[in-house]
């Protein structure tokens, strides 16, 4: 059975519908769904945290604008 690596990440991303969608990485299916972006990113946060997972934040036009690591990082910050 293939590993993927898109499983430790939960994404906040647009809905086509209007919008916003929490998605496990490589799921189909929505965590959540909210009106605003800021529900959504909090909601995710949440989640993340408790999954010890990487949240990643996309713009509307899908492109990530924010990253937020909450599991084991390989290369933490010095300092």
């Amino acid at each position: 059975m293939a590993s993927h690596k898109t499983t430790g990440t939960h994404h906040v991303v647009p809905n086509h519908d209007g919008g916003w969608d929490v998605k496990r990485g490589g799921g189909q299916r929505s965590s959540g769904h909210f009106d605003s972006k800021k529900e959504a990113v909090d909601f995710g946060r949440n989640v993340s945290r408790n999954q010890s997972t990487e949240l990643k934040i996309h713009n509307r036009d899908g492109k990530i604008a924010q990253s937020d690591s909450h599991g084991h990082d390989p290369n933490p910050p010095r300092g």
